[in-house]
């Protein structure tokens, strides 16, 4: 996890890996400064490459400085210099990644700042993330920016997104609609893939462990001239343990193995044209294969293909002016199996962005056009199988002296929900050297679901958006001396959700979803990352109050305390590592009847660098074997164990 004011990671490295070491400032004949780049650019590169222009075009009159800062994508839609940061932002980097021995995104989510999950079962189980007590479906995922969710549930499956396919996430808390659109009631998680690298390179993983799990990676990038080429396939499989437990419905429980297995892929490919101009174009598909329980005598599955594919054209266009083109399309299909028949939910989303970012005056202004085309099978018999919007966004950075300002501005027009404009402001402070202040304030909204419209029988095609309404502030405190850094935080939030969509029955038994709740997510989350020598710790607490509007009561499977506590420590070639995380009850149903217990687990894990490129790595999740649930009714496994081992030259 980055700290906003100094990158540091609980490894204790620093995000310098992302900064644009490729490219540098100098002063030309008359004063000015002019960019020097390499020939060849990836996609990352290139907004590495913005960066720099940026940098070089807003503080021309200052010495250009030995590296760039830290930065950051998603919080303004371009790259954004940690120091600099207004919103609220954790970032999980390739080394966390490595080393967090995660068996999947929803696992390694868990362990965030101001994160919350919910899981029917195993790893392959569905899944729901909660960001600051936002519903599962108002919270917006993100694959190198290509919006990913299913069109009909409303909601993403990230129990779907191949965690050995990622490079990086970038988590932005707080509202962002302003930014991104629809669904970012909550924030925004942005997984960032595998880039092809320079030069050419191998690199392959195994393991094995608890309920006969195993896993196996490989890949490989290879550089040709001007064009660099990435591919690498992957796959898990685990018997697994009973999804249910005596807590579960008798009409659902079947105490049998619900395992899962997937199968990934993924091909990336650019080409530097010229100096500051690239093509690229990448794929992304897995499918996963997971059982659950739904009746005592039948073996019911679900089938998700997760697939995506995109091709995009980053173009220096003048000095300090940079164009991204974005064609794509993400796929979301499910089919459940069971005893009553097949439901296959089969939805698209394609996607055109167009945005251009220049340099003005001790900052960046970009601008950008969307449009996505929403659609559902036909066989689903619903109603209405598709929908458009179009929209355009307009984001200012203005930075001087001590002071940050943000602001972004968009238009959505939907041919379903018709028109809707969110905006956002915020500022930041830096009034002493190892102090700094944020606050700000946003709207946002939610759009309803294509099952909420059309589901026969059981819809209401006039449901309007959800709206939300959030301000926030945040302190922020770092220092470095020596051999040891510290960086701590507080952010207190507080965001009024209303016209929110609610299933509900009348005197009539007409039971249909309805705009008739509101709800306030009030809390703050604090942040303590700090390293010593080859040690490292991290805390993370959130204190929250997301709550029904009407009656008081706390929102489904939402806890009022919870956090996360991890250590390292590394000795020679090993580095050891332990880490808590807790919550407290919460519970299952809006009535506040059906309580789950609070609950706080101990993970352990070990890495050992064996040499030529080997890397081992041991982990215990669970350790002291705690009975909990996330979802009511649904087991979470015991206590397991898990062995790996990475190569890469």
């Amino acid at each position: 996890m980055a700290s906003p004011e100094t990158g540091l990671h609980p490894g204790g490295a620093t995000l310098h890996a992302l900064a644009p070491s490729f490219a540098n400032c100098r002063a030309g004949s008359h004063g000015r400064m002019r960019i020097r780049t390499m020939s060849r650019l990836s996609p990352s590169s290139s907004a590495r490459w913005l960066v720099a222009a940026i940098a070089c075009a807003a503080h021309a009159q200052d010495a250009p400085p030995a590296t760039l800062p830290p930065v950051v994508v998603t919080a303004a839609r371009s790259p954004q210099s940690l120091d600099r940061l207004v919103a609220d932002v954790t970032v999980i980097d390739a080394d966390e990644i490595a080393r967090s021995g995660a068996q999947g995104v929803v696992e390694l989510l868990q362990r965030q700042p101001g994160v919350e999950v919910t899981q029917n079962g195993g790893p392959g189980a569905t899944s729901g993330v909660f960001l600051r007590g936002a519903n599962r479906g108002q919270t917006l995922l993100l694959v190198d920016g290509m919006r990913v969710a299913s069109a009909s549930v409303g909601a993403p499956s990230f129990e779907a997104v191949p965690l050995d396919r990622v490079e990086r996430i970038e988590i932005l808390r707080g509202p962002a609609s302003s930014l991104y659109g629809a669904d970012a009631i909550g924030g925004v998680i942005q997984i960032f893939t595998k880039q092809p690298a320079s030069g050419a390179s191998l690199d392959a993983s195994a393991g094995y462990g608890t309920y006969d799990t195993r896993t196996a990676s490989a890949g490989a990038t290879l550089a040709l001239g001007a064009a660099r080429l990435a591919v690498s396939a992957g796959g898990r499989r685990s018997e697994g343990f009973d999804a249910t437990n005596d807590g579960a419905s008798p009409f659902a429980r079947n105490p049998d193995r619900d395992g899962y297995r997937s199968e990934d892929y993924s091909a990336r490919a650019t080409f530097a044209i010229a100096p500051g101009h690239e093509l690229s174009a990448g794929v992304m598909r897995n499918r996963l294969d997971a059982q659950f329980d739904g009746g005592p005598d039948f073996d019911d599955r679900t089938l998700t293909t997760l697939a995506i594919w995109q091709v995009a054209s980053r173009n220096r266009l003048a000095d300090g002016w940079s164009s991204h083109l974005q064609l794509g399309e993400t796929r979301d299909d499910s089919v459940s199996r069971t005893a009553y028949g097949d439901f296959p939910f089969r939805t698209r989303q394609r996607q055109l962005k167009w945005q251009h970012d220049v340099a003005v005056p001790h900052g960046v202004l970009s601008a950008a056009y969307e449009r996505r085309e929403e659609s559902i099978g036909e066989d689903a018999g619903f109603a209405v199988t598709k929908r458009a919007t179009n929209a355009i966004v307009g984001v200012w950075q203005f930075n001087r002296d001590a002071h940050t300002l943000q602001a972004n501005l968009r238009r959505d027009d939907s041919s379903q929900y018709g028109g809707q404009t969110t905006g956002a402001i915020a500022w930041g402070w830096r009034f002493a050297p190892e102090w700094r202040v944020t606050a700000g304030y946003a709207t946002a909204f939610k759009a309803p679901s294509f099952n909420d419209l059309y589901y026969p029988g059981f819809s209401n095609p006039d449901l309007r958006p959800e709206r939300a309404r959030n301000a926030e502030a945040g302190v922020r405190w770092s220092r470095a001396q020596g051999e040891w850094r510290i960086a701590a935080g507080v952010t207190g939030w507080h965001n009024a959700v209303s016209d929110l969509i609610v299933f509900q029955c009348d005197a009539a038994f007409d039971c249909a979803p309805r705009n008739v709740a509101d709800a306030t997510l009030a809390g703050a989350t604090i942040v303590v990352d700090a390293a010593w020598r080859a040690a490292s710790l991290r805390l993370s607490l959130d204190l929250q109050d997301p709550t029904d509007d009407a009656t008081g009561n706390l929102l489904p499977r939402r806890a009022r305390r919870h956090g996360a506590f991890a250590y390292a420590q590394a000795i020679g070639p090993v580095r050891l590592g332990a880490e808590v995380v807790a919550s407290s009850h919460r519970y299952d149903d809006a009535e506040n009847r059906r309580r789950l217990a609070g609950y706080a687990i101990v993970n352990l894990t070990a890495e050992w660098a064996a040499g030529g490129g080997v890397t081992v790595l041991a982990r215990a999740d669970n350790v002291g074997d705690r009975d909990y649930e996330l979802a009511a009714g649904y087991a979470t496994g015991g206590a397991r164990a898990f062995i790996g081992v990475r190569w890469q030259p």
